[in-house]
């Protein structure tokens, strides 16, 4: 579930559940933003978009909708490596 409206200090803003996948919220998701960066560039009528998810740990995003692609970027937070083996 994914919830935005416009920001007063950045052009939009959202949180974003996921029950269904067990995530009560995602402090800052990149793939909603995938969906969100097109809507608002549509509706504000510009390409380069600052965003911020309004999760108790928060992020700010610094947004480009590049025709059928986006490109998202900002301060990030390590939260784990690890190998997988096949």
């Amino acid at each position: 579930i994914i919830i935005t409206a416009p920001g007063d200090e950045v052009d939009f803003v959202s949180r974003f559940f996921g029950p269904q996948s067990g995530i009560d919220e995602d402090p800052v998701t990149g793939s909603a933003h995938t969906t969100l960066i097109p809507y608002w560039a549509k509706r504000k009528h510009k390409t380069q978009l600052t965003a911020k998810q309004l999760s108790p740990r928060g992020g700010e995003l610094s947004c480009e909708l590049l025709g059928d692609r986006v490109n998202i970027s900002g301060t990030c937070v390590l939260y784990m490596i690890g190998e997988i083996f096949v």
